[in-house]
């Protein structure tokens, strides 16, 4: 499964980058949307075909495969959601991702919530802290390597995201230092090569007991929207393994990024990879293996 995710502080780009998925083929069934904003969930919604009249009114025109809801989170309040799987991706159980077809929108204050559940989506913590800071999400996830490679053309152009062409193909090094493994990266974290190699380095450390871990991204030169969404991947996966992941060394490109989207309040971020084993107890000094 391919994920790509786009950050937008833009209402009018977030409402472009739909449209324009839809039109270049993404389906409805890959697509969630996600935000705070009611106004900007009904405009994206008539573009999804998820409204008729509004979020309190029927659903006469909602189309086939397409979900909506208001979810209310704790220290967040209502998210407005778009898509099948758009609870599950907020670590929420319960009625799927809301109302479908047939269904009025679950708006009004009495309506059931979904309910919390910690093995709904890894990355939920993700999503939330994103909301959290006023953002919001675009999240395409297929098993289609064509369709994730036009999300990604398209959210990289359009959302908070980086530009380039470089085409310097991504580069490890592991390294063991006193009980930290530093996964040194280089080049690009982008879809249909680094993303799946960064996936399974970060997977095979963790199966090995491997949990705390140092990426240092000094040189890394580009990230996609799947890079992004690889790298949320692997902090979820190292969480969930209870571990730490830090991120190390980031150059200004990628500090940029992270800076631009807010997902700075998500990852754990040192500015070298001396202060990163500093953070875990470890010297560098230690010795490398």
């Amino acid at each position: 499964m391919e994920t790509a995710i786009g950050v937008f502080s833009s209402r009018d780009s977030a409402e472009d980058s739909v449209k324009e998925l839809l039109q270049r083929g993404v389906p409805e069934s890959s697509l969630v949307f996600l935000t705070r904003s009611e106004s900007e969930a009904k405009t994206v919604g008539k573009q999804l075909g998820a409204f008729a009249g509004g979020f309190a009114g029927g659903a006469a025109g909602m189309t086939a495969g397409v979900a909506a809801a208001t979810l209310l989170l704790p220290g967040i309040g209502a998210v407005f959601a778009l898509g099948f799987g758009a609870a599950a991706l907020l670590g929420l159980a319960g009625a799927g991702a809301g109302a479908t077809t047939g269904a009025a929108i679950a708006h009004q204050s009495g309506a059931p919530q979904p309910t919390p559940d910690a093995k709904s989506s890894e990355d939920a913590s993700f999503f939330r802290e994103v909301l959290k800071e006023g953002r919001s999400l675009v999240v395409v996830r297929t098993e289609s390597q064509d369709i994730a490679t036009t999300a990604c053309a398209v959210l990289d152009r359009l959302a908070l995201g980086m530009q380039g062409s470089t085409p310097v193909k991504m580069k490890t090094v592991t390294r063991q230092v006193g009980r930290v493994v530093v996964l040194d990266v280089s080049g690009r974290i982008t879809l249909g090569e680094g993303n799946v190699m960064l996936r399974e380095i970060v997977s095979d450390l963790a199966e090995k007991g491997n949990t705390n871990i140092v990426l240092n991204l000094g040189e890394v030169v580009y990230v996609d929207s799947s890079g992004v969404g690889e790298l949320v991947k692997a902090h979820a996966t190292i969480r969930n393994k209870g571990g730490v992941l830090k991120l190390a060394n980031l150059n200004k490109r990628v500090h940029d990024l992270l800076q631009m989207t807010r997902l700075s309040s998500v990852f754990d971020i040192e500015k070298d990879e001396a202060s990163a084993l500093k953070s875990f107890g470890v010297n560098a000094s230690e010795g490398v293996a």
